[in-house]
C-alpha cells in the first residue's frame, strides 16, 4: 500500500467521522419548549409547548392552500396539507433546533426560539 493510498483512506476516514458528528448533533432532542410559527418572513404564531394545550389548526397560505398544525403532548407537527409534495407532513414532529418544519409552497417554517425574542 502507498503513502498516498494511506492518506486518502484515512482523509475519507476523518470526513466521514466529522459528518456523522454533524448530523448526531443536528438530530438530537432539544430541551426547549417555546416555538415560532413563521410565513412570510412574519411570526404569525409563538407559544409554549409546556403549556399549550392538545389542539389542531389550520394556517391559510396566500395562494389558498393549507397546513394543519398539530399539538400533542407537547410536541408540534404539520399532520397534513395540501402542498404537492407534502414534505412538511413527512418531517414528522419538531425535535431539533437546527431542523426546523418547513413547507416551501405555502412559505411557512415552525421553528423552536428563545422566549426573548417574544
Amino acid at each position: 500500500m502507498t503513502k498516498g493510498l494511506k492518506a486518502l483512506i484515512i482523509s475519507v476516514g476523518l470526513i466521514f467521522l466529522v459528518s456523522l458528528t454533524a448530523v448526531l448533533l443536528s438530530l438530537r432532542k432539544t430541551d426547549k419548549t417555546y416555538v415560532e410559527i413563521v410565513q412570510n418572513n412574519k411570526v404569525i404564531y409563538s407559544f409554549d409547548l409546556a403549556v399549550e394545550k392538545n389542539r389542531t389548526f389550520c394556517i391559510e397560505a396566500a395562494d389558498g392552500g393549507w397546513n394543519e398544525v398539530k399539538i400533542e403532548n407537547g410536541e408540534i407537527s404539520i399532520c397534513d396539507a395540501d402542498c404537492p409534495d407534502r414534505t412538511c407532513v413527512k418531517t414528522g414532529i419538531l425535535r431539533s433546533e437546527s431542523v426546523p418544519i418547513v413547507c416551501l409552497p405555502h412559505r411557512l417554517v415552525i421553528r423552536f426560539a428563545d422566549k426573548e425574542n417574544k
